[in-house]
């Protein structure tokens, strides 16, 4: 609002506090990315504190190859890095969805692998993963 106005804060004035990680669930081979439609057979979101899940899907939809294969958004939030980190393992392992193929074994393994975790990560790690 401030900047909107034409105020100009500085870096020293912004505070920030946790962190967040967002996952794409996404109707898709999780080894190839190709995508993976079909009908929802088993629908089941994770919950807990600071865990969020945008969602279009339930049991009994049925993914077709004709639109975006986004299933699902999962958010989650800690304290810090490696909260969130063991919060997204916890709600990508208590994430259910039988169907359609989808890339939550792909996260599974990212949330595990060692430049992830030490955040010295960029966009060649899923080449270097495989």
């Amino acid at each position: 609002m401030r900047i909107a106005s034409g105020d100009t804060p500085t870096f020293q004035e912004i505070k920030t506090k946790g962190h967040a990680i967002e996952l794409r669930i996404n109707a898709e081979d999780p080894k190839r990315f190709l995508p993976g439609p079909g009908k929802v057979a088993t629908w089941v979101e994770p919950t807990g504190e600071g865990v969020r899940v945008d969602s279009g899907y339930a049991e009994g939809n049925t993914v077709t190859p004709f639109y975006d294969s986004l299933m699902a958004k999962l958010i989650v939030y800690g304290a810090d890095r490696a909260d969130a980190i063991a919060k997204a393992r916890a709600a990508v392992a208590g994430f259910q969805i039988a169907g359609p193929k989808n890339n939550l074994p792909f996260f599974a393994e990212l949330l595990e692998n060692e430049e992830f975790l030490a955040g010295d990560y960029d966009t060649g790690i899923v080449s270097r993963m495989r």
